[in-house]
């Protein structure tokens, strides 16, 4: 049972006979037995929510920043009409509109209302009750009752970083000769042979060639295909640190690390597959939280996005011995392990620096780090001496993040650090250089 701002009204006006009359005690009783017989009828002739059928319909799927619409069909199974509204409620992180709808539904009949979502999060957005509530003819009561009818839309990751994959299809192209340019640098596959000139290295003569023509013939190489790119996205505690500015709001408040080492890895795994490279994908922190081996190209970033969505900082410590155990488990031949984590070096003093050498000795490693903006911004301060304190604790951290890096590449280890915004093509064009270089 529900009571809706008439009934208070009449409430109120009633005050005045009440005060007027010569008797009030009379006059009261008398009129609260009237307005509660008002009421019940009311509610008797109101209709029954119970006698309403809801039926889910719309996408499953949509892009973080990208509005979606979750339709409901309701339909009056009963034999009154039902008037009064609707409430189709989501988590707030959701952020649905409108709130509700109005509902005229005569007995037998359906209608149809959506509901928009423009969520602020990735992940998993399940609705929560269905709510109706009906008013009877006098507008003074009415009947409620909620429905549990699930849902599902898993929210992706928007892949921001995409418009940045055409600029670096257009140097693999030029990388593997489909474009006619001149790339020195020595690949590891076989590519053609030509003639000898002075400068070439002579360790690329091929004898047999040679003696069969009249002149000195020397191999040619290109950047090894199909090699293995793994790439294992750290969820530790962090991942959870909020850097740069959040694209997909209006009131950015940054994204989470873990949010732009996603947007680089999308990035680089799209360039990879495009370069014929085996892309494989594991998120961990103590255990596992999603992985995808042994895709096909043309499946890998639909498998990607979909095991990314629902991932969420974990507030505890990485567990590195874990972590390259998993890799370990997982891939056999040599590979290029690309390890989306952050150069903090406490945490990675107690973790990866024990297991690296073990790691860089089966596979090569690269390491990618999302640096915050806001250190080189209070480095800069100096106008009082609040910015004076703050400017050398940047500058600290500035110098043990610098430190780290050196150490990790003492290793063998490269080091790709950026900000929040250029991590994605810094990554790629990391990848590029070592794919021109033969290093892959």
């Amino acid at each position: 049972m529900v009571l809706t701002g008439r009934t208070g009204l009449v409430a109120l006006i009633c005050v005045l006979p009440i005060a007027l009359s010569p008797w009030p005690a009379t006059a009261f009783i008398a009129l609260l037995a009237l307005l509660v017989i008002a009421v019940a009828v009311d509610i008797a002739l109101a209709g029954s929510t119970r006698r309403l059928r809801f039926v889910r319909s719309g996408e499953t799927a949509a892009r973080l920043g990208q509005p979606v619409a979750a339709g409901l069909t309701i339909q009056n199974v009963g034999r009154s009409r039902f008037n009064g509204e609707v409430r189709d409620a989501w988590p707030p992180s959701g952020r649905a509109e409108p709130r509700t709808h109005p509902l005229d539904v005569a007995a037998g009949q359906q209608i149809q209302v959506q509901t928009w979502l423009r969520p602020v999060r990735r992940g998993d957005q399940q609705s929560a009750l269905v709510t109706a509530r009906s008013i009877g003819p006098l507008g003074l009561a009415g009947r409620q009752g909620s429905h549990r009818v699930p849902w599902e839309i898993r929210i992706l990751p928007p892949f921001l970083s995409r418009k940045h994959l055409p600029s670096r299809l257009a140097k693999l192209r030029e990388l593997e000769g489909m474009v006619p340019v001149l790339i020195r640098g020595r690949g590891t596959e076989f590519d053609s042979l030509r003639e000898y000139v002075i400068g070439d290295d002579v360790r690329s003569i091929d004898w047999r060639a040679t003696a069969r023509r009249a002149d000195v013939v020397v191999r040619t190489w290109r950047p090894e295909r199909d090699r293995r790119v793994v790439i294992v996205l750290d969820t530790g505690r962090t991942s959870a640190g909020r850097v740069g500015v959040d694209p997909t709001r209006a009131d950015p408040g940054g994204w989470p690390r873990l949010d732009w080492s996603m947007d680089a890895a999308l990035l680089l795994a799209a360039l990879a597959s495009r370069a014929g490279d085996h892309v494989d994908f594991l998120a961990h922190d103590r255990v596992s939280r999603a992985s995808v081996f042994n895709a096909s190209r043309t499946e890998l970033l639909a498998q990607l996005v979909n095991a990314m969505a629902p991932l969420e900082p974990a507030l505890v410590e990485s567990d590195a011995t874990a972590m390259v155990s998993a890799v370990a488990r997982r891939v056999r031949r040599r590979a290029l392990v690309v390890l989306m984590t952050d150069l903090n070096a406490s945490s990675l003093d107690e973790g990866l620096m024990t297991v690296l050498p073990a790691l860089s000795a089966k596979h090569q490693v690269l390491l990618a780090a999302v640096a915050d903006p806001r250190v080189d911004r209070l480095a800069a301060g100096r106008d009082d001496a609040a910015q004076v304190y703050d400017a050398a604790a940047a500058e600290r951290a500035r110098n043990d993040r610098r430190m780290i890096a050196s150490r990790l590449r003492r290793h063998g280890v490269d080091v790709v650090d950026a900000a929040p915004e250029e991590l994605a093509p810094a990554l790629a064009d990391h990848y590029l250089a070592m794919k021109a270089s033969g290093r892959l």
